[in-house]
């Protein structure tokens, strides 16, 4: 589908669109739609600055994010496939990932999922990056949960600026818009591929190979409303003698981790909670198992995760 005719799929309402309409229409424009510019990052101290550049050509969907402050780093995507060049002295470090949900693309396309924890409400029009943004409220309907609000191109739905906000409305967190230009579907791409810098060596960072886990030998009642697991891998974690079991929850739109480990002889256990910036962290010990949860949620989510941990008998 050309440019032309996404946008006006997506640009047509003939009525006023709820805020679960602005939405889900938001949802498929960061997906759908040909796009660049330049976004801010903010979390307490860190700060970073990215240029984007965004192309669907015919479902197939391509993003370059160019990573400006002194930890400079180009990122290529296609799909949930990531590679990362990460430039130092001498190298160019290469390394592979899997992902997902990269601003502007924040919200699920199935907005099924987190309608059952969320509230939303419209909140009025504003501009970013120059362009007029209806503002959208998404209320948790619980204390497992953080606010977020979203501000989203009015022609268009592209997300320009979203904020993480606690329980006492404080802004934790905000990625935004500072530049954004529309683009026609018919750019070639020739802007997919790295800068190669013939003064340096190319190095394939190895990454620790991955095991999907199917048996459910760690088991979690009782999570928070709402979350459900969405993966569970097993990695060797380098400095670490065993293997590290990682469980990942969604509520369609927070995400938590949980990682557990067997405890061995002469560790000593971590037990506890800690805040980092917008990200809590809880540490607890379960049959002789260290288990630490970690997400961008409220103190209560991480220790409800914790404390529903059990394990199957062998």
């Amino acid at each position: 589908m050309g440019f032309n005719a996404v946008a006006e799929n997506l640009v047509a309402e003939d009525a006023p669109a709820d805020a679960w309409q602005v939405l889900e229409k938001s949802a498929f424009a960061a997906r759908e739609l040909n796009y660049e510019g330049q976004f801010s990052y903010i979390n307490g101290e860190q700060k970073r600055t990215v240029e984007i550049k965004h192309m669907n050509y015919g479902g197939r969907e391509v993003a370059r994010n160019i990573v400006l402050d002194d930890n400079q780093r180009e990122v290529y995507s296609q799909g949930n496939d990531i590679v990362i060049f990460q430039p130092t002295t001498s190298n160019v470090i290469i390394t592979k990932r899997r992902g997902q949900n990269l601003f502007p693309a924040m919200l699920p396309t199935d907005l099924d999922v987190i309608q059952k924890n969320y509230r939303a409400r419209l909140a009025g029009t504003e501009y970013v990056a120059d362009r007029e943004a209806q503002v959208v409220e998404l209320i948790p309907t619980d204390v497992y949960r953080y606010s977020y609000k979203i501000w989203t191109d009015i022609k268009f739905g592209l997300i320009l600026k979203m904020t993480l906000l606690d329980a006492n409305n404080k802004t934790l967190e905000q990625i935004y818009f500072n530049k954004l230009s529309m683009l026609n579907s018919h750019n070639s791409l020739n802007w997919f591929q790295p800068k190669i810098d013939m003064s340096k060596n190319y190095v394939t960072e190895v990454n620790t190979p991955v095991t999907r886990v199917e048996n459910d030998w760690i088991i979690t009642k009782n999570l928070p409303a709402g979350y459900r697991k969405i993966d569970h891998i097993q990695r060797l974690v380098h400095g670490k003698e065993v293997m590290v079991d990682q469980l990942i929850f969604s509520d369609g739109i927070a995400s938590v981790s949980l990682f557990v480990e067997p405890l061995v002889e002469g560790q000593r256990p971590k037990k506890g909670h800690m805040l980092m910036g917008s990200t809590n962290m809880c540490a607890n010990v379960v049959d002789g198992h260290q288990i630490i949860v970690v997400g961008e949620v409220p103190e209560k989510t991480v220790e409800s995760i914790a404390k529903s941990v059990s394990f199957k008998r062998k």
